[in-house]
């Protein structure tokens, strides 16, 4: 593995998680994360960080259920693979839930050469995946029941309130305040949060801007967007409250 790994390489590491995830490999997915990776999923709970942490995650989220993924959209910027997909997850294989998801690895390069994920950020929203286990009737309800021992059992009292923690999102609020930012840059206002295009050229002529999937997950929003000719990814961090962003990133092909 060069040093400096191309799109094509990248993008095959990140393919074979979910070949890993299909056939219920757990030591073919724990292979592909770095000593120091971290997996949060979804964005804003506790991350899942060390080879036995994630083992538990593995157990609780991903051995008991099938995962499929139908990808929209693959981005590469710089050492970030974003993934705009849907994913469907059955859980215990009876009930499919439909999961809007921007899903983000970083990549590194370990000291035997080898090609790692070095993070996986999952921005989808846990409260609009609940809802519609629940909406299923008596089965979702029951799958709903089976959820807490699972997560206590495999990942600790501390592990089920980090968990948790993936309902306190920017919600619609700071989905609003993007679609304000957005369209203060698309027309050309100033702004006090900084933007930054990781990975990439910066583009100053922000005019083509067009955005849409919006999800909140944590303090962030992510968005598809198109810029200057090319499909990215948007992310925008928030402070505490929901109006007011941090940051503005703009992920687009390298």
């Amino acid at each position: 593995m060069t040093p400096s790994p191309t799109p094509a390489e990248l993008i095959a590491l990140v393919e074979r998680s979910p070949a890993a995830v299909a056939v219920h490999d757990r030591d073919a997915w724990l292979a592909l994360f770095s000593r120091s990776a971290e997996v949060c999923d979804p964005y804003g709970s506790q991350p899942a960080r060390g080879r036995e942490t994630l083992a538990n995650f593995y157990a609780t989220f991903i051995a008991p259920n099938d995962i499929s993924f139908a990808v929209d959209h693959d981005v590469v910027a710089g050492m970030t693979v974003f993934r705009d997909l849907t994913l469907t997850t059955k859980m215990s294989g009876t009930i499919p839930l439909q999961v809007p998801m921007h899903l983000r690895y970083d990549m590194t390069v370990a000291e035997d050469g080898a090609l790692k994920i070095e993070k996986l950020h999952a921005h989808w929203e846990l409260p609009t995946q609940i809802t519609q286990l629940l909406a299923a009737g008596l089965p979702g309800l029951v799958e709903s029941t089976k959820l807490m021992p699972k997560l206590l059992g495999n990942q600790g009292i501390s592990g089920t309130i980090g968990f948790m923690k993936g309902f306190r999102r920017a919600g619609a609020a700071g989905k609003r305040t993007t679609e304000q930012l957005f369209a203060g840059l698309k027309a050309g206002r100033p702004m006090s949060a900084p933007v930054e295009f990781p990975g990439t050229e910066p583009i100053a002529d922000l005019s083509s801007l067009t955005w849409r999937k919006l999800l909140s997950a944590g303090h962030t929003v992510t968005a598809t967007i198109e810029l200057d000719g090319k499909r990215g990814v948007a992310l925008v961090d928030f402070e505490r409250g929901a109006r007011r962003a941090s940051r503005v990133q703009f992920f687009l092909p390298s």
